[in-house]
């Protein structure tokens, strides 16, 4: 048994059937030269005869119904990897649209909490002849950085390499007992007092800390941005039903907007780019407020020295929020983008010097009112902090492959929530920055024509700079 960290309780404590709480990942591969006709399902049959599973992915909650929520991990000694690992096809003629489709249909369906938490769905079909993996697992369990980290370190830059092993199963294993339990990682009661000696430091820390960080967002201009932040139609109740669209972009056309204007970064672009297309999917559904929307922004508050493979730096979550102003009141562009700069800069600022736990804990007070939608219609009266959440994870630089199967293509799939009804996360990958846009079905229509609208932004960016 290992106790179950407050951040990683709440997401099981706020999940219910319309608020699916789990993240996910559509991989696209391209087979290797030396394919036969059955390369697919002789593929499947080997995931699922690889029992040697790593302790993070044997994990499930100790109580999995429960009226006070979860508060401890237990491991499941009996993992059943053909419920987890399955193999599905797309109908004729197996078109981008179709996989698109059933992947929103799978992120759609909620994870069995009798198990562990995850699943791993292999794909064939596609009409071009590459083959799709869709993975998700319970953000209770993992992060979208870690989650990310966990499919890389199943892959390799080296297309020769034959022998690996899947995102569940351990890379290199000695002694090798099928579904042994093991030793679970930080349960050391003398670390455990240790954490939370440190934990009450932190919050010890937070009173007179807190109140400088109020009074220098204030004075900023930030921290009121939560309170200016306008209702849109994202700001809706939600569904269980998912809605998923997903393109890549060239990082070089990024890269060219930043060096355009001096000290913007990566980022700064990429919210840009969500800006000017947010703007014009709402004027093109006659849904643009006044005021200008607001995003939540994700930074992770994981350290350079927890980077590595441990299944303690893998689990988790270690999540800040900046609150940033997306100036789609302006139909200028450049306006727009040094408006975004500025606010990104305030809030980096303001989290300056502070400790991770201290900087969850404050950036819990833009996330409050999520907790308090769920309650029965406490949407209608209560204000959104924000009006739609943005995540930039950094991914690998270089071409990946599983055991000769080159990847082309990673799109996340993230957590719409009760009153935010759209999630767009992005990844970069072997010179391409690549948007994964997750959708409530019912309240965010026409998903798919953001994607143009990001395009176009970009290329009015492009335009408007001289990039």
């Amino acid at each position: 048994m290992a106790l179950m960290p407050v951040t990683d309780s709440l997401f099981l404590l706020a999940e219910s059937r319309e608020h699916p709480m789990h993240v996910g990942g559509l991989q696209l591969f391209e087979k290797p030269e030396d394919a036969g006709p059955d390369y697919i399902s002789e593929m499947h049959r080997t995931l699922v005869r690889t029992t040697d599973v790593r302790p993070l992915f044997r994990r499930r909650p100790m109580n999995p119904v429960s009226s006070i929520g979860q508060l401890a991990w237990t491991n499941d000694n009996d993992l059943d990897l053909e419920y987890h690992v399955r193999l599905s096809a797309l109908p004729t003629p197996g078109r981008v649209r179709e996989l698109l489709e059933l992947t929103s249909r799978l992120h759609g369906t909620l994870l069995d909490r009798h198990r562990p938490l995850w699943e791993f769905t292999l794909i064939e079909g596609l009409q071009d002849g590459r083959f799709a993996t869709y993975s998700k697992v319970h953000h209770s369990l993992l992060d979208g950085v870690s989650a990310l980290r966990v499919l890389q370190g199943s892959l390799s830059e080296d297309p020769a390499e034959r022998d690996m092993r899947p995102l569940w199963s351990p890379r290199v294993r000695d002694n090798v007992s099928n579904l042994r339990p093991e030793p679970e990682a930080g349960a050391s009661p003398l670390q455990g007092l240790r954490d939370a000696a440190r934990a009450v430091w932190d919050i010890a820390a937070l009173g007179p800390t807190a109140l400088k960080v109020i009074n220098d967002a204030f004075r900023e201009q930030a921290a009121g941005l939560a309170f200016k932040v306008p209702k849109t139609m994202f700001n809706a109740a939600i569904t269980g039903a998912r809605r998923f669209a997903a393109q890549g972009w060239p990082l070089e056309r990024i890269k060219g907007v930043r060096k355009a204007v001096s000290g913007a970064t990566l980022n700064d672009v990429m919210l840009a780019m969500c800006a000017g297309a947010l703007r014009r999917y709402l004027i093109e559904l006659d849904a643009l407020p006044d005021k200008p929307l607001v995003a939540a922004v994700p930074m992770s508050l994981r350290t350079d020295s927890a980077r590595g493979s441990s299944e303690s730096t893998l689990g988790g979550n270690a999540i800040g929020i900046i609150l940033c102003n997306l100036a789609t009141d302006t139909d200028d562009p450049v306006t727009r983008f040094a408006e975004i700069r500025e606010s990104m800069q305030r809030g980096k600022k303001v989290y300056h010097g502070m400790t991770p736990l201290q900087i969850t804990a404050l950036s819990a007070i833009p996330m409050a009112p999520l907790a308090i939608s769920m309650i029965p219609g406490a949407l209608r009266v209560t204000p959104p902090s924000f009006n739609v959440m943005i995540s930039n994870v950094p991914g690998p630089h270089n071409p990946l492959y599983f055991n000769g199967a080159r990847m082309s293509g990673i799109y996340p799939l993230s957590i719409p929530y009760e009153g935010q009804a759209l999630n767009i996360t992005v990844t970069s990958y072997a010179g391409n920055l690549q948007f994964g846009l997750t959708g409530c079905r019912r309240s965010v229509p026409h998903l798919q024509r953001l994607l143009t609208h990001l395009e176009d932004s970009l290329a009015e960016l492009e335009k408007a700079l001289g990039a």
